[in-house]
């Protein structure tokens, strides 16, 4: 305790001298002893915009020095060229590796924390059992059941009633309940109009928010408050055991349901729990006990919930700021919606049509490149290595991907980057334009491109949908909108607003 007292002591006196004499001019100077950290100790509360500074001033890479004895030597690139090499051209060279392991620990040995063959195991039953005609089948039906009975009742209950709700508080209670649903065939009915605490989903929560400080700070010392069971440790530890005792409680129930014979209706489709219990996987080897379920639900959560809450609510905050692609994404929903004489309302939207859909489409992506919902990406060579632009990495060195700052390079996205442009994923025939995965990065790129990117996007897509038809979202004025300080990009206070029926008398 007295040595960690003396130590924040120490880098708080050579902070203030930093920050007496720095400039945002000036890039961060390398210190002796402690290297660029206290610059990053004053800049941690706004590390997203701090790093998006560094990088324009150093043309897209960057190396950080830690303090001598941390083991903290950062190279920090948003260079395309460096993410291709890295993400794709050699691959190999660039697993997640042990550093990354142990700072997420608590995801155990699932797909996001593992290399080599049980990756690449997990990562075959996974896409097999995703692209399954049973798993689509549930996928679109649950996500229309819990935007009919979960979503539209309280949407309508506020606007009626003409309360204040916060946006993302709601956005991440559906995509919750929809994504836990989807992995372990169990409805936590978070999402109601009671707004219940969810042990589950404030675990999660207390994990992601503990684990950026594993980044920010020495690694003796983030141990040293684990051995001690203090700050952020102690806070990370009690949200491992929650989730812990939570999933491992849905496992033995679903274990025994399955046990008992009961099985889902074909016609229905089938939940990834299930289907994994039951090893419908084929020529994958790949034995899961209750400990790789754990990690696997868990990682799946993580995935599902948080990435997909985190980027509705940018994508609403960014249409309040730009009213005209509201309309236009209203224009477009017409193609799609039957009106009648008896309800312009509607809300069970073919997701086969709203897949069509180029303008929504582009927004979305708009708002995940300014927005990434995992902000950014750590990798580590095993072998010494040169990248494109030049500069050498060894197995000493982490790298971070800052996709932030990515969306916000004029190297990268032109002169209007700062811009929100859904137009800037359409072509001019009027289709969706791709980017390549390395400029693009939300959905990660390479060998590791995300399974869940169709997933996430139908779900994103039904709520904005729905929402965007029938109601007028009003952000109330005077609100800050800061990411907060997170592995997941989610706004730091939330996203207050008015709902207004565009459908009063229906």
């Amino acid at each position: 305790m007295a040595i960690i007292g003396l130590f924040e002591i120490f880098l708080a006196f050579i902070s203030f001298v930093v920050l007496r004499y720095c400039t945002h001019d000036w890039l961060p100077m390398n210190y002796p002893l402690v290297g660029m950290f206290p610059e990053l100790l004053i800049k941690l509360h706004r590390i997203h915009e701090a790093a998006t500074e560094v990088l324009q001033r150093s043309k897209g890479t960057f190396l950080f020095k830690g303090p001598w004895f941390s083991n903290m030597d950062i190279l920090a690139t948003v260079d395309p060229a460096n993410i291709h090499y890295i993400m794709s051209s050699n691959f190999s060279n660039f697993p997640k590796g042990p550093d990354f392991k142990e700072i997420f620990d608590v995801l155990g040995d699932g797909i996001f924390n593992t290399d080599s063959d049980l990756w690449r195991s997990q990562r075959k039953a996974a896409q097999m059992l995703m692209n399954h005609q049973r798993f689509q089948k549930f996928l679109s039906k649950t996500s229309l059941e819990k935007l009919d009975k979960g979503l539209i009742p309280i949407l309508e209950h506020v606007a009626k009633e003409e309360k204040i709700v916060d946006l993302q508080d709601l956005f991440q209670r559906f995509t919750f309940d929809l994504t836990f649903i989807l992995v372990t065939g169990y409805d936590p009915q978070c999402l109601s109009i009671e707004f219940p605490e969810v042990p589950f989903a404030r675990a999660l929560e207390d994990a992601e928010e503990s684990l950026i400080y594993r980044h920010a700070f020495p690694e003796r010392i983030w141990k040293l408050q684990r051995w001690l069971g203090i700050g952020e440790e102690k806070k990370l530890k009690k949200a491992k055991e929650t989730l812990d005792r939570i999933v491992f409680e849905y496992i033995k129930r679903k274990r025994e349901e399955l046990s008992d014979g009961v099985q889902a209706k074909e016609e229905e489709g089938v939940d990834l729990l299930t289907s994994y219990i039951n090893e419908e996987y084929e020529n994958v080897t790949l034995k899961l006990d209750d400990k790789l379920l754990r990690d696997t639900i868990l990682s799946f959560m993580i995935a599902g919930r948080d990435t997909t809450s985190s980027g509705l609510t940018w994508f609403f905050w960014l249409l309040s700021k730009n009213p005209q692609a509201e309309t236009k994404i209203r224009e477009e929903l017409k193609l799609i919606t039957p009106m009648d004489k008896t309800s312009a309302k509607w809300w069970k939207f073919d997701i086969k049509k709203l897949n069509k859909l180029t303008y929504l489409h582009g927004a979305l992506c708009e708002t995940l490149r300014l927005y990434p919902p995992v902000p950014f990406q750590h990798k580590v060579p095993l072998e010494p290595d040169i990248l494109p632009s030049g500069h050498r990495v060894t197995p000493k060195n982490k790298i971070l991907f800052f996709l932030y700052a990515m969306g916000r390079m004029k190297s990268i996205w032109g002169e209007d980057c700062l811009e929100f442009k859904p137009e800037r994923w359409i072509s001019e025939k009027g289709l969706t334009k791709h980017e390549p995965s390395y400029k693009f990065l939300a959905f990660n790129a390479g060998p590791r491109t995300c399974l869940g990117k169709d997933v996430a996007f139908t779900k994103m897509k039904v709520a904005a949908a729905a929402i965007i038809h029938n109601y007028n979202v009003q952000v109330l004025e005077g609100q800050p909108h800061r990411p907060n300080l997170s592995i997941i990009l989610q706004m730091k206070s939330g996203l207050k607003v008015r709902l207004v029926n565009r459908w009063p008398d229906q």
